[in-house]
C-alpha cells in the first residue's frame, strides 16, 4: 500500500513539475495600454425613427494588449482533474472622451456643409489603465 501512495505521489509530482514548466511565461507580465486606431461611424436618427445623417472618421484610442502568466495544476479536488488560473490584460480604469467625426453625410450620400451637421461629437470610453485579472472575474 505504500508503495502504491509513493508511486501515485511520484506521478503527481512529475505531472505537477510538467504543467508548470509548460505554462511558465517567460519574462514577467507585460499587460499595457497601448494606442490604436479604429474606424467609427455613427447614425443620427430623428423622433419617428428616420435617418438624419451618418458622420465618420479614424478615432484614435487605447486599447489593453499584453499577456498575463496563467497556470494549469493537477488537482484532486476538482471534477476535471486540473486546476486552472487564467489571468487576462484587461482594462482596470476606463476614461469617456468626447470625439468629433467630421466627415458627416445626409441619407442620399451627400456631404453635409452647414456648420450645425457638418460636424458630430460623441462620448466614447476607453481604457487608461490595463492590468492582469482573473479571466472571467466582472466583480471589479
Amino acid at each position: 500500500m505504500a508503495s502504491k501512495l509513493y508511486l501515485f505521489s511520484f506521478i503527481l509530482f512529475v505531472c505537477t513539475a510538467y504543467l508548470q514548466a509548460l505554462n511558465e511565461i517567460p519574462g514577467e507580465e507585460n499587460c499595457e495600454t497601448l494606442p490604436s486606431e479604429i474606424h467609427l461611424i455613427k447614425e443620427e436618427y430623428d423622433e419617428l425613427g428616420r435617418l438624419q445623417r451618418t458622420c465618420n472618421g479614424e478615432v484614435a484610442v487605447n486599447k489593453c494588449e499584453g499577456t498575463c502568466n496563467s497556470q494549469v495544476q493537477p488537482s484532486v479536488i476538482t471534477p476535471t482533474g486540473f486546476l486552472k488560473e487564467c489571468y487576462c490584460c484587461r482594462e482596470s480604469y476606463l476614461r469617456e472622451r468626447v470625439i468629433t467625426l467630421t466627415h458627416c453625410y445626409d441619407p442620399d450620400g451627400m456631404r453635409l456643409t452647414a456648420d450645425s451637421q457638418k460636424q458630430m461629437d460623441i462620448k466614447l470610453k476607453e481604457p487608461a489603465e490595463c492590468k492582469c485579472y482573473k479571466c472571467g472575474d466582472f466583480s471589479r
